[in-house]
């Protein structure tokens, strides 16, 4: 099972501890790694400590010589199959690479002891003897092979442990793991009993067939001691005799988490218990160089952890780099490939000996920045510094909080609980950052104090602090601390979605306390406020379940926030465009020689176009790879302010091709287009006037209406006062709707939202394609009311509908188009009532015979069938002599007149092709 939900398997652990024992020989398969050229891998069961068996994969790639050994973790509930492409790339870099699955998952035999000095981590160093053995190793000293070792989560841990009970460990680089599991799990003496239920759950759930699958049994380590299922040996640990109640773990710990569990709040017993089995014990022996990266949006290994992990091994003397990754163990970006690219680095640098490596900043924080507009994603940005420094930050901003003394109640169970961080909504709460996700406290339960509009912007960059005072009868009271971002218009956002417990023992006259918000790198601009709120209950803990009243007041009004000035956005290194520059213009040239194909620079804006909203000029597109076939062919005409403009013709007739170009997203092969007298081209500034709607719009299902609309706005980068968002609303007409998330939307909803999102800005020129598709009958007119008042302001509207009737009536122009040609253009009115086309009435109904011997009359340019008559465009040929025509054909004749109706001219005008 996994539970980070990302693209690599790294839940609580990164490595179980895999180990190796060097006893006899092994059975070893090998294979070349799918996807890795030169890449081998050996796959063997090997005897850890104990006699343990453990499944193991060892990467190498060509070469001669020694080089240096690399062990690579897994994530709890996983197996060393989830890092087998790091394991790969690794191998191509220069590493022999083993990887492993830890003893109570994949294949591998045991049962979870949380990375037990004599379990998990004497399994490492099995390992490491086994790597001391191989001849393409490179060894410090007779069994002393030079190894590094990374993981992520559970595998973190590992890999700081081992360096702590094993000197042979020459550089490690845990990633989002913890430094203290009692700290982590049970915080401030608080019960985290969603991660822990989490957790247990995933690790207690038996193990299917170890073959089950695969179609084969797993290689097993002759002279390796066979034992039954359940024992701590080579079978998989849960098995016919297993405690269903306990799964794979350990006797002790499945213990440890069924008291806690009842209980609601961990014992000493219990920290003790989960405090040894902890880096943290090993502090003092920690001395070798760690590159230490964590999860902002991690509400189960908070930043904190890695704090403690920076502080205790620079205080041994040896070198740390720090950097916290967007994602965490809530979801999220992980930056994986960025990490797996910086450890490699760090490993080069300090096993390898290469000091040409750089081992990147001492600090490294990555800031969500916007949404990429074309596909929703968050766009992110790093900033890094020379120096770590600490949650405390390297200068600290005091803000003035008021409030007043506040009682809340504790409710009965402590439900219902309020909402920080969910466990895989980490996309959301990276989108905290930006004005999304799911925090929610409830009246009654929660006090909050707040700051005054900030006159400037302040970036946090740690941990704030604030000094409160708790009054309460009950013998102790547990709080969860939030720090909010308030903006102008009072919508608030929490940071990562985090939350920081603490309990405070009870005092009728009242004990104050310092409160340590939860650590996070956010941005506060001008103009927002600081929030700070005490709740009493929150989904991811254990409350107390007595209800209690609670008064809360601030013992000091100030807070006191962290930051680090030395920040700087990472940039390009400046030297390399001298000789960078030079390069690429010759290779540019050299493509378009090769390529033949002509580019030709912007044209200069047309200064008497400026008033006139689209002019297209000779407008040619060809189908790909057809040299004779157009998309759209000499297409020319003109549009003026205030009118609305019909784009009309048959499937494929080009209508989407042109708006395309139009919109700068594809380039035509002839022709051009200009918007207010610039000439249109991907980018070009003057789209920025242009809002359109074509082919769908797409939102982020999560969120609501009105979110999907400010995040919109807000990836464009213009000041929020130009979006006019209220007018979008109210165009969009979806009342208490814009509140629910999208996802509930129906598609005549969908429509309007997006449409909305089109006129954001109130653009001077707005294109909408099938604009009234999934509108009823009275949206369609709303709509309509909606285009025809937007004109009249003096704006111009493009709609391209197959909705003729709606057309007609909406539409000031015509654009009719067909196998990309234009056909005619101009006035509705002017091409409705057109004197050259003619409706006749003929008695009895019209037959085929009759419409093809009158299309074929001198004169007559065209002729169809129609409900009420024959339609005839007349070329030459006057309206009372097709009369006398169709007299001396035998026609019975029973009227005619010019016909009335948008249709029936548009069918004319495309000779039923449509």
């Amino acid at each position: 099972m996994d539970l980070r939900w990302p693209r690599r398997r790294r839940w609580l652990a990164g490595a179980g501890a895999l180990a190796v024992l060097v006893a006899g020989s092994v059975a070893v398969g090998t294979a070349r790694a799918a996807g890795g050229p030169g890449v081998h891998r050996s796959d063997a069961m090997i005897a850890g400590a104990g006699g343990v068996s453990l499944d193991t994969s060892y990467f190498t790639a060509g070469g001669s010589g020694r080089r240096p050994a690399v062990l690579l973790g897994h994530g709890f509930g996983g197996s060393k199959d989830d890092v087998r492409g790091q394991a790969e790339d690794l191998a191509r870099h220069g590493y022999a690479v083993l990887t492993w699955s830890a003893r109570g998952f994949g294949h591998s035999g045991g049962r979870i002891g949380l990375n037990a000095a004599g379990g998990e981590v004497a399994d490492v160093s099995k390992l490491i003897d086994w790597l001391a053995t191989r001849p393409e190793v490179r060894l410090d000293a007779p069994g002393d092979p030079r190894v590094g070792i990374s993981g992520t989560s559970y595998g973190g841990a590992i890999s700081l442990l081992a360096a702590g009970y094993d000197h042979r460990v020459d550089a490690i680089a845990p990633r989002e793991t913890y430094w203290n599991l009692a700290d982590a799990l049970f915080p401030d003496d608080v019960y985290k009993k969603l991660w822990a239920g989490i957790f247990f759950s995933s690790g207690a759930a038996p193990l299917p067939d170890s073959s089950a699958g695969s179609g084969k049994t797993p290689a097993t380590a002759p002279g390796a001691p066979s034992t039954p299922s359940g024992t701590g040996s080579g079978a998989p640990a849960a098995g016919p005799n297993a405690n269903p109640l306990c799964g794979r773990f350990e006797p002790a710990v499945c213990a440890l988490y069924q008291r806690v569990a009842q209980a609601g709040k961990p014992d000493a017993a219990a920290r003790a218990q989960l405090a040894a089995l902890s880096p943290s014990a090993v502090a003092g022996r920690i001395k070798v160089p760690a590159l230490i990266v964590q999860g902002q949006t991690d509400s189960l290994f908070t930043l904190a952890q890695s704090d403690a992990t920076a502080e205790a091994i620079k205080a041994n003397g040896a070198p740390v780099a720090v950097d916290w990754i967007a994602g965490g163990h809530d979801g999220g970006d992980t930056e994986d490939a960025r990490i797996d690219g910086r450890v490699t680095d760090w490993f080069d640098h300090y096993l390898k000996g290469d000091t040409g490596v750089s081992t990147g900043p001492a600090f490294r924080v990555t800031r969500a920045t916007g949404l990429n507009a074309s596909d929703g994603s968050v766009v992110l940005r790093g900033a890094t510094g020379s120096g770590y420094p600490g949650l405390q930050g390297s200068a600290t901003r005091r803000i003035a909080l008021t409030g007043r003394p506040q009682p809340v109640v504790n409710p009965a169970g402590g439900a219902p609980p309020a909402i920080s961080a969910v466990p895989g909504s980490g996309a959301l709460s990276q989108l905290s950052d930006l004005g999304a996700g799911l925090a929610t406290d409830f009246p009654g339960q929660f006090a909050s104090f707040q700051s005054a509009p900030l006159p400037h912007g302040v970036t946090l960059t740690g941990a704030p602090s604030v000094s409160v005072q708790v009054s309460t009868d009950a013998p102790d009271a547990v709080l969860f601390a939030k720090l909010y971002d308030v903006g102008p218009d009072g919508k608030q956002t929490l940071p990562d979605s985090l939350a920081a417990p603490v309990r405070v023992a009870g005092s009728p006259r009242g004990s104050t306390v310092r409160v340590q918000l939860p650590a996070v790198d956010h941005d506060f601009p001008a103009g927002h406020r600081l929030r700070v709120v005490l709740s009493t209950t929150d989904l991811g803990y254990a409350s107390p379940a007595a209800p209690a009243v609670i008064t809360i007041a601030l013992a000091a009004p100030i807070l006191s926030v962290p930051t680090d000035t030395a920040l700087t956005a990472a940039a390009p290194p400046l030297p390399w465009w001298a000789w960078a520059l030079p390069l690429i213009a010759l290779a540019v040239a050299a493509a378009l020689l090769l390529t033949g194909r002509s580019r030709t620079r912007p044209r200069p804006a047309d200064p008497a176009l400026a008033a006139v909203p689209l002019r297209i000029d000779g407008l040619s597109k060809r189908y790909a790879k057809s040299a004779d076939r157009y998309a759209v062919r000499d297409l020319s005409f003109r549009v003026e302010p205030g009118q609305v403009l019909g784009l009309l013709g048959p499937n494929g007739a080009g209508k989407t091709t042109t708006l395309r170009m139009l919109m700068g997203l594809i380039r035509p092969d002839e022709g051009e287009i200009r918007i207010f007298g610039e000439a249109v081209r991907p980018g070009a500034p003057v789209l920025s006037r242009v809002g359109a709607f074509v082919e769908g719009a797409g939102f982020l299902p999560h969120l609501t209406g009105r979110a999907n609309l400010e995040l919109y706005w807000q990836a464009t980068g213009r000041p929020e006062r130009d979006a006019h968002l209220a007018e979008a609303l109210e165009i969009a007409g979806l009342g208490d709707a814009l509140g629910r998330a999208v996802r509930t939307y129906s598609q005549g909803m969908r429509q309007r939202l997006a449409i909305a999102q089109a006129m954001l800005g109130l653009p001077d020129l707005l294109i909408l394609d099938e604009p009234t598709n999934g509108l009823d009958p009275p949206q369609i007119r709303e709509m309509r009311e909606v285009l025809i008042r937007y004109a009249a302001a003096g704006r111009t509207v493009i709609v391209s509908s197959h909705l003729l009737a709606e057309v007609e009536q909406t539409c000031t122009h015509l654009v009719v188009m067909d196998r990309g040609r234009l056909i005619t253009s101009g006035p509705v009115a002017d091409i409705i009532g057109s004197a050259d086309t003619v409706l006749i009435g003929v008695e009895g109904g019209v037959s085929q015979l009759v419409v093809d011997t009158v299309a074929a009359l001198p004169g007559v340019a065209n002729a169809v069938r129609e409900e009420d008559g024959l339609l005839a465009v007349l070329d030459g040929m006057t309206a009372p002599r097709l009369v006398a025509e169709l007299v001396r054909l035998e026609v019975p004749v029973d009227r005619i007149g010019p016909h009335r109706r948008l249709e029936d001219a548009f069918l004319t005008l495309i000779g039923g092709s449509a």
